[in-house]
């Protein structure tokens, strides 16, 4: 059992921004270790809508007689200090901790936390360990950035000191957590509205492998230099993965894809064969992705037959290149992607499938992105053979950065792409009602509302 003894001073918990991916895990998570939970959200949503079926006062707006019950005011990172909520606990003298800092203390109350982090990749990585871990019955517990349908949402609570969490570099909010073990994916230049610079990205990384104790684990991507880097700053043992480097202690080889993209090939540890794996999912990032799952199990003696079959079971986290139905018999997909590496590997992942047409929709996220990576978005969306932009998805930020999807959608254009600009979602739904031919594929790509969109596509098909 995880020692909660750090935090059981605080009876009563009260959520800012409870509705959150990760604040609603923490919720659950906590009213199941027998806590009190209340939680305020600007808006419904299904989050909420759980969270109140499960017995959690949940305010939609704001209630500042549940601050005055709490004993700790938990706030997530969207929330200013000007909320009134927040000004009533200071002015009751509670005290407000971060959610990074609590989840960074709930870290601390498991004996073996498994924190998986990169800019790209996350969410699948830290769903396939969990997968392995579920289907060894180590009962872990279990906070990813996307719902899983094997464990019915984002969180799963779990009876054993297994922790296994997504780790997010944006404002070095891993920094707070205690991880026993890392897997590091990818270093690549985001969140730039934070870091300012590619040396800050790399400099807050090595912060993170610094946290290691010397009895911990280190999965690095040996296919990634400034993963590689990494290695001289903990002494915890490293464990290296990759296709491409062969001086990997995992390597795939034999690499082969179905018509669904799916990929199956050896795994080579340590110059011996390890395992012949098949995926579910398409792309060989996943491959990559599926190489750092195993050096990670590898460790934890979870044996090869447990791993292939629970990536085998693996069909994708929520919006991870996720099937939403057929049109005209053109197949709708939508992902979370919304930098341009991912974009590339999304649209990889593409080409290893059998197909007429590729379509793309996609939202930008965030202005101070766009501005900064316009060129790479517009090179990365080449790859698509129809290319519709959408507004800018603001997220956290207001446009001072005078940047427009129309200033995208010139640069595609002048390089050669075939893309367009579509201002509203019902005009784009029309568009592609009337264009979309039988065997094509199309994909809605971003963090933001572009996920509406395919269904309402399959819902004006439905009811014209």
């Amino acid at each position: 059992m995880p020692n909660i003894e750090k935090i059981k001073k605080y009876k009563k918990i009260h959520m800012i921004g409870i509705g959150g991916i990760s604040m609603s895990g923490i919720a659950e998570i906590l009213v199941n270790w027998g806590f009190t939970v209340t939680g305020s959200d600007f808006c419904q949503s299904e989050t909420t809508d759980t969270l109140i079926s499960r017995g959690i006062n949940v305010c939609i707006g704001h209630n500042i007689n549940l601050v005055s019950n709490a004993d700790l005011v938990v706030y997530s990172a969207a929330i200013k200090q000007d909320d009134p909520e927040i000004i009533e606990a200071k002015k009751l003298n509670i005290p407000i901790i971060e959610r990074a800092d609590f989840l960074g203390e709930l870290t601390r109350c498991f004996e073996n936390t498994i924190a998986i982090s990169g800019t790209h990749g996350k969410t699948t990585t830290t769903s396939m360990v969990s997968l392995c871990f579920i289907e060894a019955l180590l009962d872990p517990t279990i906070q990813v950035g996307a719902n899983l349908k094997q464990i019915n949402g984002n969180y799963k609570i779990g009876n054993s000191e297994n922790f296994i969490i997504e780790a997010c570099e944006y404002v070095e909010s891993f920094l707070k957590f205690s991880p026993k073990s890392e897997i590091i994916l990818n270093i690549d230049n985001d969140h730039l509205d934070y870091f300012k610079n590619f040396d800050n990205i790399k400099n807050a990384f090595i912060k993170y492998v610094k946290l290691l104790p010397d009895d911990g684990f280190l999965i690095l991507n040996a296919d990634d230099d400034n993963c590689l880097l990494l290695n001289k700053y903990t002494n915890a043992k490293c464990i290296t993965y990759g296709i491409n480097n062969k001086n990997a202690n995992f390597i795939a080889n034999n690499i082969i894809f179905d018509n669904n993209g799916f990929a199956e090939f050896d795994v080579i540890y340590n110059n011996q064969f390890f395992a012949h794996i098949k995926l579910s999912i398409p792309g060989k990032h996943n491959v990559l992705n599926c190489l750092a799952c195993i050096a990670l199990c590898n460790e934890y003696n979870i044996s090869t037959e447990t791993m292939k079959n629970a990536l085998l079971k693996f069909t994708g986290a929520n919006r991870r290149f996720e099937y939403k139905g057929n049109i005209n018999g053109a197949s709708i997909y939508d992902d979370y992607a919304h930098h341009p590496t991912e974009i590339t590997a999304t649209a990889n992942s593409l080409k290893n499938k059998t197909y007429n047409n590729s379509w793309v929709v996609f939202q930008p996220h965030t202005y101070s992105r766009t501005i900064e990576l316009l060129d790479d978005f517009a090179q990365s969306l080449l790859n698509f053979d129809n290319i519709i932009i959408i507004d800018i998805y603001a997220a956290r930020e207001t446009n001072t950065y005078g940047v427009t999807s129309q200033d995208l959608c010139k640069k595609i254009v002048s390089l050669g792409g075939n893309a367009i600009y579509i201002h509203s979602f019902s005009e784009c739904v029309s568009y592609l009602k009337n264009n979309l031919k039988t065997d094509d594929i199309l994909i809605t790509l971003g963090a933001g509302t572009v996920t509406e969109i395919g269904p309402m596509l399959l819902e004006q098909i439905k009811n014209p």
